[in-house]
């Protein structure tokens, strides 16, 4: 896929690739994930980690170091080096700051140690594949709706929309997991670099105001009573 074309409604599931030899950590790992609605491959060799980067184009990779028939990171230097930009997270229990530097230089996206917390695993694998997506100069859109998640501009068949920025941080998730229900607590998430805790009454607004923006974008942007808000192509909806 060009990474510069538009990302259609029937892309919305992100594919990630997790390498993790320890079985409990990447089944743990694997049912958080997918339980957002992603999908996850889950390899515990770099031999079969290269074989599937090799077939399926990935939006993430995450990367552990002390795998049994090889080091991690000699797998991220051999992508690099064939000019393979996936992202990658490393995720391992090495901590020493020499160790950290040498990974992030040889081309990793981020660097978390064991023991971790899920909530921020989560948030960097976030903030990464954002990052990733701007660097690109990728785009979402669906229906007449398109937001360029370089220049963080939204527009309608090209009128800009007149955005506050917690309502482009709002509308930037519900694209980002378009076709499928957003929860309150995700919103929250995603915008967790904001100083003041945003509240529900606060989200409620935001999505109030988004819908009356959108009015003309050909999109349907439902309350889904007691599970969040669902983003969609109006034909879809109908």
């Amino acid at each position: 896929m060009d990474c510069a074309a538009p990302i259609r409604a029937e892309d919305a599931n992100v594919r990630f690739l997790l390498i993790e030899d320890d079985a409990q950590i990447a089944d743990s790992l694997a049912r958080a994930l997918r339980a957002g609605g992603d999908r996850v491959d889950v390899y515990g060799t770099c031999r079969d980690a290269e074989q599937a980067l090799r077939s399926v184009e990935y939006a993430l990779l995450i990367l552990d170091l002390g795998l049994p028939d090889r080091d991690g990171a000699n797998l991220l230097r051999d992508l690099r080096a064939r000019n393979d930009h996936t992202p990658v997270l490393v995720l391992t229990a090495r901590d020493e700051l020499d160790e950290r530097v040498r990974v992030l230089d040889l081309g990793a996206d981020d660097y978390l140690s064991k023991p971790f917390d899920l909530a921020e695993l989560q948030a960097r694998i976030r903030a990464v594949t954002r990052r990733a997506l701007a660097r690109s100069g990728g785009e979402i859109a669906v229906g007449k709706l398109r937001l360029d998640l370089a220049s963080r501009h939204a527009d309608v068949e090209g009128n800009i929309l007149e955005l506050s920025p917690r309502e482009l941080g709002v509308l930037e998730v519900l694209l980002l997991r378009r076709g499928r229900v957003v929860s309150k607590q995700q919103i929250q998430e995603h915008l967790c670099d904001w100083s003041e805790e945003l509240t529900d009454g606060a989200i409620e607004l935001y999505v109030h105001r988004l819908r009356k923006k959108l009015k003309s974008a050909d999109v349907d942007l439902r309350t889904v009573r007691g599970f969040g808000y669902l983003l969609r192509d109006s034909a879809a909806a109908a």
